[in-house]
C-alpha cells in the first residue's frame, strides 16, 4: 500500500468516526422526541444528583459539537480534494462543483423534510458553494477569510457568553422553553404530522443552519489548510503536525470543554460552537496516532467502510433512530435511561459499520453516493 493510499483511508476512517460520533449527539435528541434541551444543561443543571444526567452529560462532552466539528474539517479536505482534482484535469473551477454542491443542499432539504430538523447536510451545501469561490483566490485569501471569519464568530459567541454570565449574575433563569408541544408531536403525531411541522417552521428550524455558516467556512477552510500543509501524510511533516494538533486538543479543547459541566448552561452554547473544534483538532490527532500503533486493529476497516459510505450511513442512522425512537414507529422515546439511550447508540453504530462493510463487498460505492456520481456524470 502506498503513502498516498494510507492517508487517503485515514481520512475514510476519520468520516466514517465522525459521522457515528455526530449520532452521539443527535440520538438524545431522538430518544428526548425533538426536546433539545437534552444536549445542554440549561434547564438540567444539577447533574451530579443524578447517576442518568450525568452519563448523559459526559457522553455530551466527548460528542457534543466536537465530532460534528470533525465532519465539516473532513467536508473541507473533500473539497481540498476536488479541487486539486479539478486542476490536475485542467476543467473550470467551481465549474461541476457547484451542482454538486447544489445537490447536497437538495438532498439536505430531503433529509430535513423526511427524516429530521436539524439536518447538517443543507448548511454544508451553502458552505460548500462560498468555499468553493473562497479557494480560488489562492492561500492569501484562505487566511484572511480564516482570520475574518474567526474573529467574527468568536466575538459574537463570547458576547452570547457576556449576556449569560450577566442574566446568571442578576439571578434571571436561563431557560430553551417548553417543549411540550414538540414532544407530543413526536411521540403521538403521524409521520406525516411531523414533516407538515418541518415544512410549516421551515425558518424557525432552519435558524442553526444560517447561525454556523461562518464556523463552518472557517472549519471548512481549516480543513483545506491541514490537507495542504501535509497533515494527514505519514511522513515526519505529517507526523510533526498531528503532535502539534494533539498538543493543542489536549492543553486547551480539553480544558474548555470541560466548561460544560458548570451548571446553569452558561457554557452551553460557546463549547458547541466555539470550544469544540479544539477537540476535533485532538480527535484527528489521536486516532491518526492510533492507527500508526496499531495498524491492523479490526475496528479501522469498518470505520473506513462508513467512511466512504458516509452520506448514507448518516441518513440512515438518522432513519433508524426516527424508527425506533417516534410514536409512528417503536415509540421508545421519552421511556429509557441514559444508559440504554448510549447503549441503542452504539448498536446503531455497529449495525452500520457491518453494513458498510457488508454493502461494500458487492458494491463499489454507496446507494447514496453512487446516485451522486450518477447525478454528477450526467450533467458533464
Amino acid at each position: 500500500m502506498s503513502n498516498n493510499n494510507k492517508r487517503i483511508r485515514l481520512l475514510d476512517i476519520l468520516r466514517g468516526f465522525a459521522v457515528l460520533g455526530t449520532l452521539g449527539t443527535n440520538i438524545w435528541i431522538f430518544a428526548y422526541l425533538g426536546d433539545v434541551s437534552y444536549i445542554f444543561t440549561f434547564d438540567h443543571a444539577i447533574w451530579w444528583m443524578s447517576v442518568n444526567d450525568f452519563i448523559r452529560l459526559l457522553v455530551l462532552f466527548f460528542v457534543n459539537g466536537k465530532l460534528l466539528g470533525l465532519l465539516t474539517i473532513m467536508f473541507g479536505i473533500g473539497l481540498e480534494l476536488k479541487y486539486q482534482q479539478s486542476l490536475r484535469k485542467g476543467n473550470t473551477w467551481p465549474g461541476v462543483y457547484l451542482w454538486t454542491s447544489f445537490v447536497l443542499l437538495l438532498e439536505g432539504f430531503i433529509h430535513f423534510t423526511l427524516v429530521m430538523e436539524y439536518d447538517i447536510l443543507m448548511s454544508y451545501g451553502i458552505t460548500a458553494i462560498i468555499v468553493a469561490f473562497i479557494i480560488k483566490l489562492g492561500d492569501k485569501w484562505i487566511n484572511r477569510a480564516m482570520k475574518m471569519l474567526g474573529i467574527f464568530h468568536g466575538a459574537a459567541m463570547l458576547f452570547i457568553l457576556a449576556i449569560f454570565m450577566y442574566l446568571k449574575f442578576i439571578g434571571s433563569n436561563i431557560s430553551l422553553g417548553n417543549a411540550n408541544e414538540i414532544i407530543t408531536l413526536y411521540s403521538d403525531g403521524t409521520w406525516f404530522e411531523q414533516i407538515h411541522y418541518r415544512l410549516t417552521n421551515f425558518i424557525a428550524n432552519r435558524l442553526e443552519v444560517i447561525f454556523v455558516i461562518p464556523m463552518n467556512i472557517v472549519l471548512f477552510l481549516l480543513g483545506i489548510r491541514l490537507m495542504r500543509a501535509g497533515a494527514f501524510s505519514p511522513d515526519e511533516n505529517g507526523k510533526r503536525i498531528r503532535t502539534k494538533m494533539l498538543n493543542i486538543g489536549i492543553m486547551i479543547g480539553v480544558p474548555l470543554n470541560l466548561l460544560i459541566f458548570i451548571p446553569g448552561g452558561i457554557f452551553d452554547l460557546p463549547t458547541r460552537y466555539l470550544f469544540a473544534p479544539f477537540l476535533s483538532i485532538l480527535y484527528i490527532a489521536l486516532i491518526a496516532k492510533m492507527i500508526e500503533r496499531f495498524e491492523h486493529f479490526w475496528l479501522w476497516q469498518h470505520l473506513e467502510n462508513v467512511g466512504k459510505m458516509s452520506l448514507s450511513c448518516y441518513v440512515l442512522q438518522n432513519i433508524l433512530s426516527s424508527i425506533l425512537f417516534y410514536g409512528w414507529g417503536f415509540s421508545l422515546g421519552g421511556k429509557m435511561n441514559s444508559l440504554s439511550i448510549v447503549f441503542i447508540w452504539l448498536c446503531i453504530c455497529f449495525f452500520e459499520m457491518y453494513f458498510a462493510t457488508f454493502w461494500l463487498a458487492r458494491f463499489k460505492f454507496g446507494p447514496m453516493e453512487a446516485a451522486r456520481r450518477y447525478t454528477s456524470g450526467f450533467i458533464k
